[in-house]
């Protein structure tokens, strides 16, 4: 299964993928996932499931490329895209301490 998942306190998606959704957003949200832990609580935003680990693999790298990221925004009806997607870049810029 392919998702993606929305932090309201850093305004960051996250897109993975598992078998559990249930088990794995528990996990996002006890601070025991290191990518994650700085956005608790995090919000399942859409997902898509698959007949093999294998093609939910796939689709995760191809909705964290800008022609992929572009199209899953798209998918979701409500959501707007994020600036950094609108600006062209499939990946939130990384920013200093500080700023």
């Amino acid at each position: 299964m392919f998702y993606l998942i929305y932090s309201e306190k850093t305004s960051r998606y996250y897109k993975g993928h598992c078998e559990n959704i249930e088990l794995r957003l528990k996990q996002h949200n006890s601070g025991k996932t290191k990518s994650t832990k700085n956005g608790i609580p995090w919000h399942l935003v859409y997902y898509e499931e698959f007949p093999t680990r294998a093609e939910a693999i796939d689709k995760e790298q191809y909705y964290k490329q800008l022609k992929g990221a572009k199209e899953l925004f798209r998918k979701i009806k409500g959501v707007r895209l994020p600036a950094y997607v609108r600006a062209g870049s499939a990946r939130k810029p990384k920013t200093s301490p500080g700023s």
